[in-house]
């Protein structure tokens, strides 16, 4: 699978994340909410099925950039309130965040049965009950995920590809086992800025 972003993304580069975005959102709708702020050289949507969107939008200047930030950072879009900001290049959960942390923050949708962070700032959970994990693939992709430190990021939930094993890992979009005993579901968690 192709990255979503490069680590030279940032405030020099003309390049802005969008995120919040409706689910019908299309690339010519971005462009019709950030042409006035400058030339744009390049929008890459991410819409993927069952998952908030979001969007990179790169413009020929930096400067006209920081415009559409100030400008569209709050709009109010349809349904939803815009995220406009500058990308932010270090990658995954916050370097401090714990499987704890982790867990905590995504106890949020249901009962959580195993959460954990690798090094590279991947973590995966895996709830009891389906359902839980279809509404934390719903209402946490795209949240503000805090370490015990303090240390700070968006993350993004997808559920992981499946396996031979029938386990419900698929970031495609299969969403869950069915079993007459139980369901388990395991999203991962991740910055949308972390290449992969």
């Amino acid at each position: 699978m192709s990255g979503w972003a490069d680590e030279r993304g940032g405030e020099g580069d003309g390049r802005i994340y969008v995120g919040n975005l409706p689910t019908d959102v299309r690339e010519k709708d971005l462009e019709d909410l950030f042409y006035k702020y400058g030339r744009i050289r390049e929008i890459e949507l991410k819409n993927r099925h069952g998952l908030v969107p979001f969007a990179f939008v790169r413009f020929e200047d930096p400067r006209d950039a920081e415009d559409a930030i100030y400008g569209r950072n709050g709009y109010d879009y349809g349904q939803c309130r815009l995220r406009v900001e500058f990308p932010r290049t270090y990658g995954g959960l916050p370097p401090s965040g714990s499987w704890q942390d982790l867990k905590d923050h995504m106890r949020e949708a249901g009962d959580v049965c195993y959460a954990d962070v690798q090094k590279d700032g991947v973590g995966m959970v895996e709830y009891l009950r389906k359902e839980d994990m279809e509404y934390a693939l719903r209402k946490l992709d795209d949240t503000k995920f805090r370490s015990h430190e303090g240390e700070t990021s968006y993350i993004r939930v997808y559920p992981e590809r499946s396996t031979s094993y029938g386990y419900s890992r698929s970031r495609s979009g299969s969403r869950g086992r069915d079993s007459p005993y139980q369901s388990r579901g395991s999203p991962h968690y991740f910055s949308p800025f972390r290449p992969y």
